[in-house]
């Protein structure tokens, strides 16, 4: 049986692309597959099963722009050594160029984002976005099989980053069933009172860094000022994510008056109990190759108010399609949409319950499957 190598920065059960790597490398190795995972950190219950061989990189000063060549440098070295026998080399986006099969996540080439902060950290920003673009191009041509996680991403991979199209595939990520799904009533109980809520408020939360603009949290506050000038409207928005402009979102917030309207909790490592707690999901996103924090809000019967454009919007269906949003830019449209939502949160409540079904229906080790059967297939092994 042929070894895997995989390329990442971590393997750990949070995050979009790591609990991804996560899931694959734990899905080989349960299946007896010798696994060798080439990365700066790997969850203790996933480097102790059997067949699992870690090979640690460095991340210097905790710097992913100064580890990314390390990651690069390692992963060709092992693929060196197993070189005789014919190993599978997962790179994740352009991080290896060893890799003879590209997982795309994120695609530097579909979106340039506006980075904010000390020049210093704008100027690091643009450089590792430069080379992380010739990265992932000189990896997705190169690759004999690349793998996206939504549709949309598919079609940058061969039209922004010239993969071959019969080299291409899309393969969605799974869910984590057991840990995100809907509450039952004293679970949510619960999950309000941990966040000190004691009254019935409706609840939206938006999840995602606050560095720069692509999550399009500056849409969202214009649309929830707006929202907020009307005396009708009587939700909470709340905010869970760090980032280099979270303390000037709280200064805006509260010069705006709305001070008691949004609640900025800073990173949380229970983003679960966040969902749970809540109403509603809004990820007015200007860029997202697939959307993990939007599929686990779903997962747990939340209502997602999302960009069209991202890729988990692909999998959005039924009366739920009437939340998305054509435009991330637009903050009248999405102050309408969250009026509609207000105005049907039961009717849309029964339809993110019915969606989370089918979300949580698909897991992890299906995609892992997946991923393995077209690889296999396309290599011809």
């Amino acid at each position: 049986m042929r070894p895997w190598v995989i390329v990442a920065g971590d393997f750990v059960r949070t995050g979009g692309m790591d609990a991804a790597n996560h899931a694959l490398a734990s899905w080989l190795a349960r299946r007896g597959t010798e696994t060798h995972l080439v990365a700066h950190r790997v969850a203790d219950d996933l480097a102790a099963l059997p067949g699992v061989h870690v090979h640690a990189v460095p991340r210097p000063l905790g710097s992913h722009t100064l580890g990314f060549p390390l990651l690069d440098r390692w992963g060709r070295g092992v693929a060196r050594m197993l070189a005789g026998r014919d190993p599978v080399v997962v790179a994740n986006g352009g991080n290896c160029r060893a890799g003879n099969v590209a997982w795309l996540h994120y695609v530097h080439a579909a979106y340039a984002p506006e980075v904010r902060g000390q020049p210093v950290r704008r100027m690091m920003a643009i450089a590792a976005r430069r080379k992380a673009l010739r990265d992932e191009r000189a990896v997705a041509r190169r690759a004999r099989v690349v793998i996206s996680n939504s549709g949309v991403t598919n079609r940058h991979a061969t039209d922004l980053l010239g993969a071959d199209p019969k080299s291409a595939h899309f393969v969605y990520y799974g869910a984590d069933a057991e840990r995100f799904r809907p509450p039952s009533a004293a679970e949510r109980v619960e999950a309000r009172r941990a966040l000190g809520w004691n009254d019935a408020r409706p609840a939206v939360c938006f999840v995602g860094a606050l560095g720069d603009r692509r999550k399009g949290f500056d849409t969202l506050f214009a649309a929830w000022a707006r929202l907020c000038a009307e005396p009708a409207w009587d939700a909470r928005l709340v905010v869970a994510g760090a980032g280099g402009e979270l303390e000037a979102w709280r200064r805006r917030a509260a010069e705006a008056g709305l001070g008691d309207r949004i609640a900025f909790l800073g990173f949380r490592s229970d983003v679960r109990q966040v969902l749970w707690a809540s109403d509603a999901l809004a990820a007015p996103t200007r860029y997202e190759a697939y959307g993990l924090a939007v599929q686990e809000a779903v997962c747990c019967g939340l209502p997602a108010l999302v960009s069209e454009r991202a890729g988990v919007a692909e999998r959005i269906r039924g009366p739920l399609r009437n939340l998305l949003i054509p435009d991330p830019d637009d903050a009248v449209d999405l102050a309408e949409r969250l009026r509609t939502w207000r105005g049907s949160m039961e009717a849309h409540r029964t339809a993110a319950l019915a969606l989370s079904d089918a979300l949580r229906a698909r897991t992890w080790d299906d995609m892992a499957a997946e991923m393995r059967a077209i690889i296999l297939r396309e290599e011809g092994a």
